[in-house]
């Protein structure tokens, strides 16, 4: 919200500036009307009315109270000299000629002093003063005058536009997070279509073709070819396991990665988006890149999917930590998470997902995982494969 905050603030700094601006050459005609004031008067006033209008051209680039103060004295400053001496009550005509400085010229600065107890405290002394002052220079001992009751009005029309702009800026900066929020949820969920669309595409071209020709006992087709069509999606279940998503060639022909080497950073990439895809946002640490032959990555990373998987399910949280580090012989994963945790004890020795899937998998290539968690303090798996 601090760009929203900064974009307000320039709206209602600018407004102040150019109400402000447009105030005084106002009260500059107004003054300079001949028999309004005198010359002598009149030459001591203008100077405080440039003051003015220098300080209202400098609060519209920077929200410094010292430039809101400055003005606000020197035009306190005109609608007093203009009176002067103070022991003779002023012409008609000068109680007139001094409402655009107190209505306009200074009722600008209450645009900016809408935010905040000491604005909003600046903001009533303000108006009290230069209501009194323009009620002085058209005494009247039975009413008051309409000159002070324009004034009035005058600083409460721009402390309502203040204060309009001011919470109309949050409040349509909320309804635009809210549509972005909503386009991001309607584009999630036609991505998600079109994936679940391209999914069921993939296995009839692939795995149901295949299927289809083994329960008709493969007729018309040769035993190797058979064989090499099973091995080829073995090979395109396998990287669909590991979050990737094989785009396609022609119907029935996607393509594979091979090589006996494939950097991990890359693949650990689609596991991190498929959990992510799937509620559980996943942050990674340590090492970038490291390279693993092709069936230790496979144990590797489908161990660590495997983990994952068991703390969207059961760790109760939507949030996990991969620690990835490496030395000459051996690459590690730490999972950790800080969830409700569980009692090493109380886990069921028949139960096979974190033996067979974690433990087992990584056995077959040389490598091994550790456990650690108690109940209420999260858990944290250690996996180690060698290079």
């Amino acid at each position: 919200m601090e760009p929203i905050a900064k974009a307000r603030d320039r709206l209602l700094q600018r407004t102040a500036r150019a109400l402000g601006l447009g105030g005084t050459a106002i009260a500059v005609a107004s003054l300079s009307i001949p028999g309004v004031l005198g010359v002598d008067v009149l030459v001591t006033v203008l100077p405080l009315l440039v003051v003015m209008a220098f300080s209202q051209f400098q609060v519209g680039r920077s929200r410094s109270l010292v430039w809101v103060l400055l003005g606000l004295v020197a035009g306190v400053g005109v609608l007093v000299v203009a009176q002067l001496p103070l022991a003779e009550r002023p012409t008609d005509a000068v109680g007139t000629a001094l409402v655009p400085v107190a209505g306009l010229a200074l009722a600008a600065f209450a645009v900016v002093l809408t935010n905040g107890p000491l604005r909003i405290a600046i903001l009533s002394v303000s108006v009290v003063t230069a209501a009194a002052l323009t009620e002085l220079a058209t005494a009247d001992a039975n009413s008051v005058s309409a000159e002070a009751i324009a004034v009035v009005f005058a600083w409460l029309l721009c402390t309502v536009l203040g204060y309009w702009l001011s919470s109309s800026v949050p409040r349509a900066a909320r309804r635009i997070f809210s549509i972005g929020r909503a386009h991001r949820a309607e584009r999630q969920a036609s991505e998600t279509e079109a994936q679940r669309r391209q999914s069921a595409r993939l296995l009839h071209d692939t795995v149901l073709a295949t299927l289809t020709l083994l329960a008709h006992s493969g007729v018309g087709v040769a035993t190797s070819a058979m064989q090499q069509q099973a091995k080829d999606d073995a090979r395109l279940l396998r990287q669909l396991r590991l979050g990737a998503t094989p785009k396609p060639q022609s119907s029935g022909s996607y393509t594979l990665e091979t090589g006996e080497e494939i950097a991990l950073g890359t693949t650990l990439e689609s596991v991190k988006q498929r959990f992510g895809r799937m509620g559980l946002e996943v942050s990674w640490h340590g090492t970038g890149q490291v390279l693993l032959p092709s069936e230790v990555l496979d144990a590797f990373l489908l161990a660590l999917a495997e983990c994952l998987e068991n703390v969207r399910r059961h760790s109760g949280v939507t949030d996990a930590h991969v620690t990835i580090t490496d030395d000459e012989t051996t690459v590690r994963a730490m999972v950790t998470d800080a969830g409700v945790g569980f009692n090493l004890s109380d886990v069921d020795a028949a139960r096979m997902g974190l033996k067979e899937s974690v433990m087992g998998r990584l056995n077959e290539v040389g490598g091994r995982a550790r456990l650690f968690s108690s109940a209420g303090a999260g858990t944290t798996v250690v996996l180690e494969v060698p290079k």
